[in-house]
């Protein structure tokens, strides 16, 4: 790999996700050894150079040479394509870029959802601002996504439940109008965050639900299996809650939901 040299990225170190990529960067000698700096441990230097509130939304990379600083998707090109340079520049052509840069600010504006810290934040913390737009754009997404791969594997568990994309759509958006309903005079403010960490919760779900569509494996399995799958969700429930410092309540409207949907398949169904 081609160094990029006196250049530091400026990376979320409570952000486990930038933590991994920042430091692939300088194991595979795309950056220097010191090629990267914690932002809540940010020198004077850097600190002065950089846009303070706009780095907690895109990453920034100082070059020390220009004494510039680049953000966000760019900054991630500019280091790829110093040792790849005709990747950076397909990456630029439009509409790719517009792409990428919209799929740079969906991760980033959601990425503490994605992977929560358990560290308190404080007012040096890395953490980006809410973002409306690419908060629900993220919740889109898992609904649809959850809905689809659960339409198949509802198929598989012999109970009468034929594949019906409409019918988990509406379940996952229930979930949603549920919680919302019953817990938006106790999240308060943080009824965003916990959102966005329930349908990474769904997510996490949809994923482990996806091998079981290749097997050839029993109803009897299938449910069991999907029987796991619940209780993994729930357990990262509740570990989310409690880095949202939330008590059991946000857990235990969610199992009610579910069970009430579980009764009301069965009595139509089977």
């Amino acid at each position: 790999m081609k160094t990029l040299k006196n250049h530091t990225l400026i990376y979320d170190n409570e952000c486990p996700m930038c933590n991994i990529y920042s430091k692939g960067f300088i194991k595979s000698g795309m950056l220097e050894e010191n090629g990267r700096e914690a932002f809540t441990e940010l020198s004077f230097k850097n600190k002065n150079l950089i846009n303070f509130n706009r780095a907690k939304n895109e990453i920034a990379l100082v070059d020390h040479n220009k004494n510039q600083v680049i953000y966000g998707v760019d900054s991630l090109l500019l280091i790829i394509g110093n040792s790849f340079p005709l990747l950076e520049k397909v990456a630029r052509i439009q509409p790719l870029y517009w792409f990428f840069k919209k799929l740079y600010s969906f991760v980033s504006y959601n990425r503490k959802q994605i992977i929560p810290s358990g560290k308190d934040y404080t007012e040096q913390s890395c953490v980006p601002d809410f973002n409306l737009k690419y908060r629900l754009t993220y919740i889109a997404f898992v609904v649809l996504f959850s809905s689809y791969i659960l339409s198949l594997f509802t198929a598989k568990l012999d109970l009468n439940l034929s594949q019906n994309f409409l019918r988990e759509f509406m379940i996952c958006i229930g979930q949603i109008v549920w919680q919302t309903i019953f817990l938006k005079v106790y999240l308060k403010e943080k009824i965003w965050d916990y959102l966005g960490n329930m349908m990474t919760v769904s997510l996490i779900g949809t994923f482990l639900l996806i091998p079981a569509l290749f097997l050839n494996i029993s109803s009897i399995f299938s449910v069991i299996y999907f029987g796991i799958v619940v209780f993994i969700m729930f357990l990262e429930h509740l570990r989310r809650c409690g880095i949202l410092k939330l008590n059991f309540l946000p857990t235990i409207s969610w199992i009610t939901y579910r069970t009430l949907v579980l009764i009301l398949l069965i009595y139509l169904y089977v």
